[in-house]
């Protein structure tokens, strides 16, 4: 049976009650827009100003990578360049590998941690062009006599006994050095010329005074400490002398840091090239390059910087050049 009568329909108690939010929404939209609108506007302001500051400016310091931006001569460097006007902000880091990414990438104005043999290395392998815009030093490599008795058994490099044996260290970019150092002595002879990738086999070891043996760096110091007929004499890199109770005037021969197979270690300020002629950089240069920096660092080396401030910058681009040259040979 059909009825005729009809109710009205109620809604569900469950479903919820739906609001028009509408202009609600509107106003929420707006007020979120202006307050967008405004951040960027103050957001640009802030950075038109900064882009706008003068590089050295207080708010626009020039960026310095380094390792070890406490030691003496970063903070007599900062002192010096903030009283000629040029502020820098010192940028430390813990190793050698990031420095020149930093620098490539724009994250840093300048860099000064390396020797143009490591440069070198960097542009040919990452096809860079970083450039050299000042030097500073070179630090001499030493030979060291082994120990006999608790003392040096050897006072000069010509005592070494014909046949003896010398340590070098076994890294790439050292051992080349250590072999030049030991032909500058005159107790090897080369097949033929020295390069910055010289390595044991082109020594001419019929003609050679001494005997080369290889060996990690950090064992080189201490094997000779120790004493015995196995080494003679070693080759020490700087960073392990203090370690193993030696001092710089132990070694009975150094290189010559002004010799030709020194310059791929002369170490320098490196900026990007397309900033080799900025004022303001090269100013940060001849600041580091002054008398009471450079007795800063001379004092942090112990000593034994030679100090590499008379290059120009053409003469370290032209070395430079050569060592990129002999970097790409050694790879053919």
């Amino acid at each position: 049976m059909t009825s005729n009568n009809t109710q009205p329909i109620l809604s569900d108690p469950e479903e919820p009650v739906r609001v028009n939010h509408t202009a609600r929404n509107i106003i929420i939209a707006v007020v979120v827009v202006v307050a967008i609108i405004i951040g960027a506007v103050f957001g640009y302001r802030a950075m038109h100003k900064d882009n706008a500051a003068p590089k050295g400016s207080e708010t626009n310091p020039v960026v310095i990578g380094v390792v070890g931006a406490t030691d003496p001569q970063w903070v007599e460097f900062t002192k010096q360049a903030k009283a000629q006007g040029i502020y820098v902000q010192i940028k430390d880091f813990q190793d050698y590998t990031s420095e020149n990414p930093a620098l490539a990438e724009g994250s840093l104005d300048m860099n000064e941690f390396q020797h143009l043999l490591y440069l070198a290395n960097y542009n040919v392998q990452n096809k860079q062009n970083l450039q050299p815009l000042g030097g500073v030093a070179v630090y001499p490599l030493g030979v060291y006599s082994a120990f006999e008795n608790g003392k040096p058994k050897y006072t000069s490099i010509s005592d070494l006994p014909a046949g003896s044996t010398v340590a070098i260290p076994n890294d790439e970019t050292n051992q080349a050095r250590a072999i030049g150092v030991l032909k500058a002595a005159g107790v090897v002879t080369l097949k033929g010329d020295w390069t910055a990738f010289t390595i044991p086999q082109d020594i001419d070891t019929a003609k050679s005074k001494v005997k080369v043996v290889p060996m990690k760096a950090e064992q080189i110091s201490n094997t000779l400490k120790a004493g015995g007929d196995d080494l003679s004499a070693g080759v020490v890199n700087n960073d392990y002398v203090a370690d193993a109770g030696l001092k710089p005037t132990d070694a009975i021969y150094q290189d010559d840091a002004k010799s030709e197979e020194s310059r791929p270690y002369i170490n320098i300020f490196a900026v990007r090239a397309d900033d080799v002629n900025n004022e303001v950089y090269k100013k940060c240069v001849q600041i580091f390059q002054s008398k009471s920096v450079l007795d800063k660092l001379q004092e942090n080396s112990g000593g034994t910087a030679v100090l590499a401030n008379d290059y120009t910058t053409q003469q370290l681009q032209s070395y430079l050049s050569d060592i990129e040259k002999d970097v790409k040979d050694s790879s053919k």
